[in-house]
Order: structure tokens, then sequence, then C-alpha cells
């Protein structure tokens, strides 16, 4: 919980300090007369932002400073609804100069001094607990003294810390003073304050000053870009007043202090040479403070003489590995030592300048688990966390064969030519451990190699601990010697890498030159996976169990075999299938449920008492406590800014299939991302959107490989769901109104999500629900029209996605939400139009109406920050307006009760829906998707990015659409003759445009149509083209960043010709060649050698048009297929075999060649063709990918 309320602390604190800071909120605060409270309440807010990050680094977990946290977050929501507010209101035009807006304004003038008196009593708070000073690590003298302590509760916890803290201040003083004339450098490092002014480090150097240990003394801080000499100036200057110093006291003339003032005025490039003489002679201690780049160490190294004098430099560092290349080594790598218990404070040095006579403690036990020393081979065991290893089974493993045979064959695979590292990555709770543990064990291993051992990370990271628990069960030594692995052919397991960086500080300790040697780490993380292993076939994601592997490895735990259940036990057989949905085939979750249901009574009641309040029983059961605990785990190793992220999937449905651009935008909307630099919004949403999937806290619903991205849609396992849910409900992030929900909200809730099925009325929605504070409002399911109020007055989000019962008159006054950035009525069938108060919405950046029939209000215009805007998609064929239409009229003329039931319409309602259905549809043919019309000024919109669909044959949409620049993805509709040639000239206006659609007016063709584009735009990424071209444009050829391309009903004439053109394309990764594609008789597609270097992704369809005497035949009319020697990244094959007529059985050749092949999927009619299939299902399993083969 502390974690998720710092997280989440910071990432409110962010938004609303990235507000206050903005022009926007500067212009409101100066017309409103508030500035000097706004500028208060800013510089308040980076106060509190530093603290909070510093607190998070700490990870202090102290329970008065998570209470003022929670204030801290509670005062940033309502500054940042208040600063907005401010600029909502200001940016009506010319209301301040209007007598009736005086009211208004007194309102937020009040409001921001309410605001900035919360501000101050929070801060105030803050001061009168000194919680900056015991758990932010303030530089102030009394915040050094008490950071060692923080957390401390006895008087007996104080003196034992304070113990401690003068125990390491003395081992630092002991290193430094070691007998040796030799130069020694050592290098310091650490994080936070450990070097500040009353750090451990300085204390040391101030006891070694005062006690005139070394003739000469400095603490220098470097500082960026370094200046050499006022560096050198500064050294001086502090020998200067030491030795005055030493003159007053002795008092006695000092030739020393004459000499440095004479140094002190030599030039700028003869400085480093005279101090170099000044210190040869003598003995000196430099402390380097806060150094950045070797760079800077090489330039001022140079100026400190090598004499014979005892001397010391100490190089003080945030940076672990210039803490370890600053040190001189004679020939061992440097050893190092912690000085402080739980703190980050490391010192580097020559091991030859200790000898054995100098030692400290060691701290604190070894933060690793070991395998057992590789001198003896039998009764070897993996040892883990008890959350990780007690819940599986150690015979077998279930369902993890053919991962188990890849491991084995990396491993043993002679015909490497390189060290190879393996990476096993996947959620927590996979059994990765379990996995490679199995494989550690087996016997065939034992001869393959010199040494082996293993080691489980833990956290905090402890380099020297991993290395020496390595170091006994390799050589039996309690300490890493370099050259330990040298000429040895070894195996070595990291177990839970939880950071780049942790692998980066040890990789280098591994010899690479014995090629047969391995290491296999495991990871929760897919990009350390990535760095660990640079060939991706050496990389092994770990997925959750089949739906038989689950059930068998369920059983086998809970009766001690493999159980057939619907035989044996069919009573019990419903509540396990039930008990399977919630583990959704994670390990962790099957074993250890079926682990705890072994010890019950196995009987229906019980299994059904479990699955009733299995939410409440990994909370409270400590035997299924470490299923909470290993995911917690996968949570808590997120950093602050995806965590909000993750919390916010609470909102959707168990098993809901969340689409990536729907949440990515309200992400956006929320305020969880903004653009830096040069990025946009949407592609740092994007990239928090594949780093919760690189980190398994979201699961893929399945690879697109027709998509660009890939990855298209995701869903939330049921038990990360259920951790989602938890701290979202506990922060008050999240309240989701369902069936027996708890009507106690404990605060102002930000966001609300109505299920389905709440069937609450409109006085128990008010008594739950405070909706002032929302910002986001989901509903699922069935609309009433309670939902939304005028008290929403800060929502931000407005997710009606397939909401039924939704009618015009419910958004009347949607104009009235001034803050609202998203708004979807995406398959709301109900809604015809939007008001005219749409306008007001000026920080709208999402509005989807797809699958609707609404029509564009003239006043979209004014919305300037729209990024987001599609329509249309709705069927117009005839045979769905008949039935449409129909029913409308049915209860559009039954009985007034029937119908005002119905949906809860009003008359104008009835009305408006049979206009809005009817006229489009009888204006329009079939088949055709449909698109909105632009009104006149939308060239205002400079801010587009997405627009579609646009029917470009009415009204002005051309030539709206050519003056907004910036767009990136365009659909159209209605390419005619007369339009054509200035659709073509404006594609090279639309420089930044990357995806492109393009359908043709009212059922036509394409055909000469886009024969006049003279440039197509560079970046352009995806190409889809719907309608009779006869042959593909001439331009095509030049988009040499095509990645995906996708034609259907083209009729292309040429089908040699046009797949020897599309096969020269460099990026071309994905390809659709859809239904009548080509329209040649007896067609056969030869994917030649060389071509299609890039195609990973290719839909091929059997219906292609062709005439024959005049016939015109639309059936199977794919003759032949051929692969041999081509496409050697096609990953993903699906053929739809749509005609009713035989087809070749040999119609595929060359599958068994094609060496990436991970899927082939054949949808269609396959009655009567099992001879194609089986032919087809041989191929595939004679290649060596061993891909998927799918039927549909």
């Amino acid at each position: 919980m502390e974690a998720t309320a710092l997280s989440l602390g910071k990432s409110v604190l962010d938004g609303a300090l990235g507000y206050a800071k903005s022009a926007v909120a500067e212009e409101a605060a100066l017309q409103l007369g508030v500035q000097r409270d706004h500028a208060f309440i800013r510089e308040e807010l980076e106060m509190m932002q530093a603290f909070l990050r510093t607190a998070h680094e700490e990870r202090d977990d102290h329970k008065v400073l998570m209470t003022w946290v929670k204030q801290v977050r509670d005062v940033a929501y309502d500054a940042e609804d208040c600063l907005q507010d401010c600029s909502v209101h200001l940016k009506k035009p010319s209301w301040w100069r209007l007598p009736s807006t005086l009211r208004e304004r007194r309102r937020i003038a009040k409001k921001m001094k309410e605001l900035r008196a919360r501000v101050e009593d929070v801060s105030q708070r803050n001061l009168r607990y000194q919680l900056v000073k015991s758990a932010a690590g303030s530089k102030s003298e009394d915040a050094a003294e008490l950071s060692g302590f923080a957390g401390v509760a006895t008087m007996s916890g104080i003196e034992e810390a304070q113990r401690q803290q003068n125990k390491s201040i003395a081992d630092v003083i002991r290193l430094i003073s070691k007998k040796g004339e030799e130069l020694r450098v050592i290098g310091v490092w650490g994080t936070g304050d450990v070097f500040g002014e009353k750090s451990i480090v300085k204390r040391a150097y101030d006891g070694l000053k005062r006690d005139r240990k070394f003739q000469c003394h400095a603490w220098i801080s470097m500082v960026r870009p370094l200046n050499k000499t006022e560096i050198l100036q500064d050294i001086v200057m502090q020998f200067v007043v030491d030795s005055l110093k030493q003159e007053t006291k002795t008092y006695t003339s000092n030739s020393e202090a004459q000499d440095l003032r004479r140094l002190w005025m030599i030039k700028e490039d003869d400085l480093c040479d005279e101090l170099k003489k000044f210190l040869n002679e003598k003995s000196y201690l430099i402390v380097v403070n806060d150094l950045s780049t070797m760079d800077d160490w090489d330039q001022i190294r140079t100026c400190f003489p090598t004499n014979k004098k005892g001397s010391r430099l100490l190089v003080c560092t945030e940076h672990i590995k210039i803490a370890s290349m600053c040190v001189e080594p004679s020939t061992l790598l440097p050893e190092h030592k912690q000085f402080f218990p739980d703190k980050t404070l490391y010192a580097f040095y020559d091991k030859d300048s200790q000898d054995v006579a100098y030692s400290t403690d060691q701290g604190p036990s070894s933060t690793t688990d070991t395998l057992d020393d590789n001198n003896s081979r039998e009764g070897k065991c993996l040892t883990r966390t008890e959350t990780n290893f007690t819940a599986f089974k150690e015979s077998k493993l279930i369902g993890r064969q053919r991962e188990k045979s890849k491991i084995f064959n990396l491993i043993s695979n002679e015909a490497s030519q390189d060290f190879e590292v393996i990476s096993v990555w996947g959620m927590g709770g996979l059994g990765k451990t379990t996995l490679v543990k199995d494989v550690y064990q087996s016997q065939e291993l034992n001869a393959m190699f010199d040494k082996r051992a293993s080691v489980t990370v833990k956290r905090p990271f402890d380099r020297t601990d991993v290395l020496n628990s390595l170091a006994k069960q390799l050589s039996g030594k309690k300490q890493w010697e370099h050259g330990i692995l040298d000429g040895k052919k070894y195996l070595i397991v990291l177990d839970d890498l939880s950071s780049t960086k942790e692998w980066t500080d040890i990789e280098s300790y591994f010899p690479r030159t014995l090629k047969e040697s391995r290491i296999i780490i495991t990871t929760r993380i897919n990009e350390i996976a990535r760095q660990c292993s640079s060939k991706t076939t050496h990389i092994l994601e770990l997925k959750i169990l089949e739906e038989k592997d689950a059930l068998d490895l369920f059983t086998e735990k809970v009766f001690g075999k493999i159980t057939n259940l619907n035989e044996d036990c069919p009573e019990l057989s419903e509540e396990a299938d039930l008990i399977m949905k919630k583990c959704k085939g994670l390990p962790l979750a099957i074993v250890t449920i079926g682990g705890f249901l072994a010890k019950q009574p196995k009987t229906s009641t019980e299994w059904k008492k479990l699955n009733s309040h299995i939410s409440v029983e990994l909370e409270m059961n400590q035997g299924l406590g470490n299923i909470k605990g290993v995911l917690n785990k996968s949570y808590d190793g997120l950093p602050y800014h995806l965590k909000p992220c993750f919390l916010y999937l609470s909102i959707f449905p168990e098993d809901h299939n969340i689409k990536r651009g729907r949440l990515v935008r309200r992400w956006i909307a929320e305020g969880y991302t903004t653009e830096l630099h040069s990025k946009h919004s949407t592609e740092i949403a994007d990239n928090h959107f594949m780093e919760l999937i690189d980190r398994s806290m979201i699961l893929p619903s399945k690879t697109e490989y027709f998509s660009r991205k890939r990855i298209d849609s995701c869903q939330v396992h049921d038990l990360m769901r259920e951790i989602s849910i938890s701290k979202a409900t506990e922060e008050n992030l999240v309240f989701r109104l369902e069936e027996g929900c708890s009507s106690n909200t404990n605060g102002a809730v930000r966001h609300l999500a109505i299920s389905a099925n709440w069937k609450g009325d409109h006085g128990d929605f008010e008594s739950m629900v405070d909706v002032s504070r929302i910002r986001s409002l989901t509903v699922f399911g069935k609309w009433r029209p309670f939902f939304i109020s005028d008290k929403m007055s800060f929502l931000r989000v407005l997710d009606l996605q397939n909401t039924s019962g939704l009618c015009n008159h419910h958004l009347e006054h949607i104009g009235k939400l001034l803050h609202l950035r998203y708004l979807s009525l995406k398959g709301c069938h109900g809604i015809y139009h939007l008001p005219d108060s749409v306008g007001n919405m000026r920080h709208l950046q999402t509005l989807d109406i797809r699958f609707t029939w609404i029509m564009l209000p003239k006043t979209i215009i004014k919305l300037k920050q729209l990024q987001y805007l599609r329509a249309g998609g709705l069927r117009n064929d005839r045979v769905y307006f008949h039935y449409r239409f129909s029913s409308e009229c049915l209860e559009f003329c039954a009985p007034q009760p029937t119908w005002m039931d119905l949906d809860m319409e009003t008359w104008h309602d009835r009305c408006a829906k049979c206009w809005y259905v009817a006229m489009p549809t009888l204006a329009r043919p079939f088949s055709v998707p449909s698109g909105i019309s632009l009104p006149r000024g939308a060239e205002n919109l400079k801010a587009l990015r997405t627009l579609g669909t646009v029917d470009i044959g009415s009204g002005n949409g051309l030539k709206e659409i050519k003056k907004i620049t910036q767009l990136l993805k365009l659909q159209v509709v209605g390419i005619n003759k007369k339009n054509c040639h200035e659709f073509c000239s404006i594609l090279k206006v639309l420089s930044c445009l990357e995806s492109l659609a393009v359908f043709p007016h009212r059922g036509g063709g394409l055909r000469g149509l886009l024969d006049d584009v003279s440039s197509p735009p560079n970046n352009l990424r995806s190409l889809r083209l719907r309608g009779n071209l006869v042959k593909l444009p001439a331009w095509i050829p030049e988009i040499q960043n095509l990645v995906k391309l996708c034609l259907e009903y083209t009729k292309l004439l040429d089908s040699d010709g046009t797949m020897q053109l599309l096969g020269n394309l460099p990026c071309l990764a994905i390809l659709g060649l859809w239904i009548y594609t080509f329209d040649v008789e007896g067609l056969r597609l030869h994917f030649l050698p060389e071509a299609f270097p890039s195609l990973v992704a290719l839909y091929l369809s059997s219906r292609q048009r062709c005439t024959n005497g005049g016939e015109i035949t639309t059936q199977n009319n794919v003759k032949s297929v051929e692969f041999k020697g081509a496409v050697p990244k096609l990953e993903m094959l699906e053929f739809s075999d749509i005609g009713s007529g035989i087809i070749n059985a040999g119609l595929f050749s060359g599958l068994e060649s094609l060496c990436n092949l991970k899927k082939f999927q054949l949808t269609g009619r396959l009655e009567g063709k099992e001879a194609f299939v089986e032919n087809i299902r041989a191929q595939v399993a004679q290649n060596p990918n061993r891909p998927v083969f799918l039927m549909n």
C-alpha cells in the first residue's frame, strides 16, 4: 500500500505541477488577479514533488509519512482541478468583461485562496512532524543526523543505529589510514545523501583532518561542465586556509602559507604542474566528491603526484562503474565493502593495499540463495524463497516439456560457435525457477560442464554477495577471486534478475573464452531478457498453461495423481472449472489452491465456498497468501509512472478485451502521459502499454500479425486484476459500482465504473457515490439517465462504448462538461446527433462516434485540441436497413407506454431515429463504408492526428483536409473522377501521413483515380486500397518505408508483375491479398527467392474473380502458392477459403521451408476438402520451427 500511495502521489503531483507551470495557468492567474496565490501553490507543489521522489527512492513506509502523502495527493488533485477550472472559464470569449461573470470570478478567486490555505496547511503539517527530515533525507544538519535512524521507534533502537554509524565511520578511517607508502585511490559508491555534510564519509574526513593524519587536506565537489582551473584553485585555497589556521595555533610564521599564496597567483596553464611539485614531498588526502564521468577524472588525476608519502585520493560518486574504474589495482580486480547496512555505501579498493590485516564486518547475510557446492553432484537442489518454491511439485513438470526440451537443446548445442546466454522470462508465478531448476538438475548435464552454480538474486541487489555465493559453489572459497572460471566450461544460473543494471554490473565477471559455457537467467521483464541474450532464438517466453495441462496439474496436486474429474468426481467438475477460470493457467495459483484443497474435505460445498470468496481467501488465508506475495512483487517493481496506468485497468470488467488505442487515449486524457521534447504523448503512452506487456503485468489478447503494432489489445489476468482492484480501491482511485459492492467509498472517488450487473436506482446511486470529484465515467451495459450529472464538473473521460439505451436527450447538456477530454459513443446505436454545445468542450482530444448514425455538428470546428476523430463504419446494405427501419417503425407506431418504457426515449428521439436511419441508408447504395462530412471551417482543427472515415464525395472535405497538415492517419470514402486530382495533390501536402485508407465513391472503383499522385508521403507506413484498380498505381514502389499493404476488390490483371513489384519493397512486413485482389484465371502465386525480404504476415483469399468465356467465376480460383526458398522472415500465414467448390489438395508447396513460420491459420468452408487440409497439416508438421496449425 505504501508504494502505491507514493507512486500515485508522485503521479498526481506531476500532473498538477505540469499544469501549474503552463502558460495557460499563468495567463488565467493573471486575469483573475491571483498571481501570488498561483505562484505560492506552484512552488509548494515543487517542494512536495521533490520530497516524494526522495521518499520513493528511499522506500520509506513510515505510517505518518504515508498519511501525509495521501493528503498531498488529494491537495494535488484539487490544485490541478482548480487551476484548470480557471483556464476553462478564462477561455470563454470576453467573459471577464461582462458584469454577469463577476460572480464566477469571485468564486474562482475564493477557491484559489482556499486552495492556498490547504497547501500551506499540508506543508506546515510536514514541518510539524519533521517528515522531510526523517523520511526524505534532508540535507540539513538535523536531517542528516536523523536519516540513519528513520523508522526506529525505541531508544535502544536509536542507540544501536548510532553505534552502527560510529562503527562505519571508524571503518572508513581505518581503510584510509591503513599503513602503506604508495598512493592509493579509493572509490566510494553511494546514492542519496551519503556524501552530505553529516555523512559517514564527511565525518571520517573531518576526523582525519582534525587529527592531522595528512599534511594537506582538501574536499572538492565536481560540477558540470568541468572547469579544471577552478577546481585546482579551490584545492589551493583550502590548503591556504588550513595553513593559516595552523600558523595561528602555533604563533609562528608559516613559510608554507607564503608558498601557497604564490601558488595561488600562478597562471592557469602552469597551475597543474606547480601543484604537483608542491604536493610531491607531502602526504595528502583529497576527496573528489560527486564525480560523474571518467573524462573528468582523467583530467584532474594527472595533477596529483604518485609519491611514496602514504597519500590517499578518495573518489565519491553515484555511479558504481566510475567508483570501481578509478581504483588502480595491481593485479586483481578491486575489492569492495559495504559500510552501512541497508544503505548504498560501498568502497572499492586495491586488495593488495589491505593485505590481510584490514577487515570489516560482512554486513547483512547473503542476499542470494545457492545451489550446493559443485563438487557434490548428488542431491543438488535449487533453494528459493518459500513463496516461489514450496508450492511446486518437485518430481515432475506438467505442461512444460516443450520448454524444457528447448532449454536443454540450447545448452547442449555443440554446433554453436559462441558463448551463449539463455533468457527465460514471463510473469511471476509461471514457474520459471522451477523449470530452470528441473533442467539444471538433469543427469545429462553432469558431464557437460566443469563448474556449475546458481543464485537467486534478491533485493536490494548486492554484487558482492552474488559473486561470493557463486564462488562458494564453484571453488569452496568464501570470496570471489579473479580468474576463478578461466579455462573452465561452466553453467551459471542467475535467477530473478529485476533490472538491466544488475546484469551489466555482473556480466563482466564471466569469461567468454570457451564457447561451450552457458548462462541461464530468469526474469519477469522482456527488456532484461533482450539485453542478456543477443539472439532472439535464445529468449524463451514462458506463458500460461494450456487448459488440459492446467487441469492435470490441479488434480495431481489435489488428489496426488492426474484425475479425470468428469468420470471420477463429477460433482466437483463444475467448481473445478470455476477455479481454473480464476487461475487462468498460472501454475503458482493452481498448485497453491490445489495444495490448500488437498487438505480440505473434497466436497462441492467446500469448493463452492472457496469460489464464492476467493478474493477474501487470497487476502486472509495464510495458505494462499504466497500467490499475492509473488504477484505483488511484480507490482512493487513497477516504476512510479506505470503504477497508476496499471491500477487504471481495474475499471474494466473481468475477462474484458481492452483495446490498445482506447486505453492509450484514455491514459492521455487522464494526464498519465505528457509530451517530452520531440515525443508526442501518444508515443509515450504506447511505450507505457508495451512496458506493461514486457513486464507481464498485462497479457496480449493475441498476437495481431496484421497490425503494425502486433499487439492491439490486452487482458489482465484474474489474479493480477485482484491486485489492481485491491490497491485502486485502497487509494480511492477507482470505484466499481457493481452487484454486491460496498457502499463505503472512504473519500472522494476519481474514477467511476458502472458494471452491467448493477441494478440499483437513482437513490442508491446518489447515496453510494460522490460524483463531484470524479474524472472518468465508464458505463458497461445499459444506460440510466441519472448516471450523468451537472455535478461532474471535472469529468475528463466519458466512455459509453457499446452502451445500450442511450438516446439523444440524455446528452443534451453534455456541453457543460468543460473539462472533458475523451468522449466515446462508439456502438451507441440510439444516438443520431450531438448538441451544438459540444463546441464548448475546448479541451476535447478524442471523439469516437464509430458505428453510430451521428452527423457532426458545425460547432465541432471550435475543438482546437481535438487529436482523434473517428466516425462511420455502419453497414448500409438493404437487408440490414429493411430489418432496422422496419423495427424502428413498429416501435414508433406502437402505443406510447410500450415505446416510452423502451430505452426511455422521447417522442423527439423516436422521430429523429426514424429520420436518421432512413435517409442516409436510402441515399447510398449498399456495401460502401459510411463516412462523415466535415463542416466548413474544419481546417481549424490543427491538432488532429487521426481522422476517418471522411466522405470526400460531398461538401468541402478535401479543402479542409488539405490544411490539417499534421495528420498521421487518414481514411476517406467517396473518391471519384471529379475529386481524384485534388485528392492526389493533397497527399503531397500531408507529409506527416503514416497511414492511408482509400475507398471509392458509391460502390465504384479506383481505376485511374490514384494515378496523379506525384509524390506520395515519405513517412507512409500503411496503405489500404479497396476498389477496382486493374493495375497498381505507379507510385507505390516509391514508398520505400511501406510496412503494411492491404488490397481488396482491386481486380488486378497482372499477378506476376504485381508480386514482383511488391516483392521489391524493402520494409513490407504485412501483406493482405484479400477478396478479389486479382482478376486472373487460374491464379498462381510464386514467392521468388530474395523477394519480400521483410515479410512477416501474409493473408490470402481463395476467392479471386476471373472471367471465362463471358462467365464470371468467383470460387476457389487460386491454383497454386509456392514458397520454396522465399520469404525468410514469414511468421504468420492465413488462408481464407470462402468458396464452396473443389480445391487443389496440393495448392500450397514449400511450407516446410519457411524457417520462421510460427502459425498457419486456415479459415472458411472446409467441408469436403479433407485432402487439402491434410496436405497442409503434413507440410506444417515437417517444418523444423514447429508452427501452430489452426482451423476455423
